[in-house]
């Protein structure tokens, strides 16, 4: 797994539903997603990435504090369709109370290492939302330049994104 100066990266299991609830229902963190998620929707988010582990050996990773054990976030590895592409994607999405300190720049960085040097992938990108600005600055401060906007779906709504690698 993934370890960084303040950061241990682990897989998600059940026993973090509490955690991802606090993360997945807050509506200010799930802006971009149009909203807050039901209980049941964090259910299928957590079975998501059980899945995502068994096929492709990595996900979105519960990540932990190292000096206090507390879960800060979710942060990983997903495959994200863009347009007619499949793109190995570096995801983030922190507990609103662990933001603006540093922590989502450091795993950022952290699994982009990862794909890079662990995995062998020859790119590895962000997919963010146009309107998502502390999103596109932790992408810009790993290193990665937005090279195109298209549109993504969900829940119905036209979502225009940025591309950034």
């Amino acid at each position: 797994m993934i370890e960084t100066e303040r950061l241990i990266f682990r897989e998600l299991d059940q026993l973090d539903f509490a955690d991802l609830c606090e993360i997945l229902q807050d509506d200010i963190v799930m802006t971009a997603y149009e909203g807050a998620f039901t209980d049941e929707e964090v259910q299928r988010w957590l079975a998501k990435q059980l899945d995502n582990y068994e096929r492709w050996g990595f996900g979105l990773w519960a990540v932990i504090k190292k000096d206090t054990g507390e879960f800060v976030g979710q942060v990983g590895l997903t495959m994200q369709r863009v347009e007619e592409e499949e793109v190995l994607e570096i995801g983030y999405l922190l507990k609103q109370k662990f933001w603006h300190q540093g922590f989502a720049t450091e795993a950022a960085l952290g699994c982009k290492k990862y794909a890079l040097e662990t995995l062998g992938a020859e790119l590895v990108t962000c997919t963010i939302r146009d309107s998502n600005l502390a999103s596109q600055k932790v992408a810009e401060r790993i290193g990665m330049k937005r090279h195109k906007r298209y549109v993504k779906y969900y829940k119905g709504v036209e979502m225009p994104h940025y591309l950034y690698y």
